[in-house]
């Protein structure tokens, strides 16, 4: 459906898009993470045609969009702040795409009752918008964007502006309709965990350039650099080498699966592969600041020797602040990384 070919695109000296190339399959949602100024929203305006190439190619079902205007590609666009028209009721915001193609009037209300239904708004139409919550405002949207049937719909920041937990309970109501709707999805998000409960594929964006591609559990269990471990909340993450199954770090020898690469590496050892014993057990720690998570506890130790470590405690057995610890490693959560 979507191929960038070396996509490149230039402010000043500095590449907002290095040579990416890039294919999102029909009927695939794919979601670009990155940092801050990492290029992800200038893929995307460059996909819809509101940023021009200074190299490479856009296309879109196999044809260059090379002077295509935005209005003439068949995409769907929804931003993180709505665009909805404040003058118009719900049923009118919906149809607008419909009567800028010149859709007659009994269809076009037939596919603005369809859409509201399917987002859950049904008999919306006569609403005024500013009546709306936020959460029914993003629905709208949506409905909106779908309206003509666009080949590929392109999300910006899409749930960006809703509180946590309508944003949890929205993200899966989507990827449930998407899935319904056959539609194929480019989505820009800064939120990792929308991402990964919404994407087929995850796209990690570092300086212009794709750091890594992949379903979502493929880059959460191996991520492809000390970077895209860090961007993903991954803390524990260290220089070493590595020598059979055992590497060696600032905190002293540390076990790894079975097959790792050998030699110099950095190693990202996860929270869960932090194993907190009796002070005589391993590397020596004091216990540091505590965070509740949920259905665990995030514990921050200090070693003896080498940086603070994250581990992940159950409720019932989380140690106290400033305790005397032991720690001992997990090969099964050690992931050695190429050095990039």
């Amino acid at each position: 459906m979507l191929t960038l070919d070396s996509a490149t695109v230039r402010f000043g000296d500095r590449a907002a898009l290095d040579a990416v190339d890039l294919e999102v399959a029909a009927h695939e949602i794919v979601c670009v993470l990155g940092p801050s100024g990492s290029g992800k929203s200038t893929l995307l305006r460059l996909v819809a045609g509101l940023q021009q190439a200074d190299g490479g190619r856009v296309l879109l079902g196999g044809e260059d969009q090379d002077g295509v205007p935005v209005h003439r590609r068949g995409l769907g666009l929804m931003f993180q702040d709505h665009q909805l028209f404040p003058h118009r009721d719900v049923g009118a915001n919906v149809a607008f795409g419909l009567r800028m193609h010149g859709v007659k009037r009994d269809e076009r209300d037939r596919r603005v009752a369809e859409l509201l239904d399917l987002v859950g708004l049904p008999g919306a139409e006569r609403r005024a918008v500013a009546a709306l919550s936020g959460g029914e405002q993003q629905r709208v949207a949506l409905a909106r964007a779908l309206a003509p049937r666009p080949k590929l719909l392109m999300l910006d920041e899409p749930l960006g502006q809703l509180d946590r937990s309508l944003r949890e309970r929205l993200v899966v109501e989507l990827r449930t309709l998407f899935g319904r709707l056959g539609t194929t999805v480019l989505a820009v998000t800064h939120d990792q965990g929308e991402a990964f409960a919404l994407a087929d594929r995850v796209v990690v964006m570092r300086d212009g350039r794709i750091a890594q591609v992949g379903s979502p559990l493929e880059v959460w269990q191996r991520p492809a650099s000390a970077f895209v471990a860090r961007f993903l909340g991954f803390d524990n993450v260290v220089e070493a080498t590595v020598t059979g199954e055992v590497a060696a770090t600032e905190w002293g020898k540390v076990p790894v699966p079975t097959g790792s690469p050998q030699g110099a590496c950095d190693l990202l050892v996860r929270p869960a592969g932090v194993l907190i014993g009796g002070p005589q057990d391993g590397l020596r720690c004091t216990v540091g600041a505590r965070t509740f998570r949920g259905n665990h506890v995030a514990v921050k130790l200090h070693p003896e020797r080498g940086p603070v470590l994250e581990a992940e405690c159950a409720l019932n057995s989380t140690p106290d602040e400033d305790a005397r610890v032991g720690v001992t490693f997990a090969a099964a959560e050690s992931v050695v990384l190429p050095v990039v």
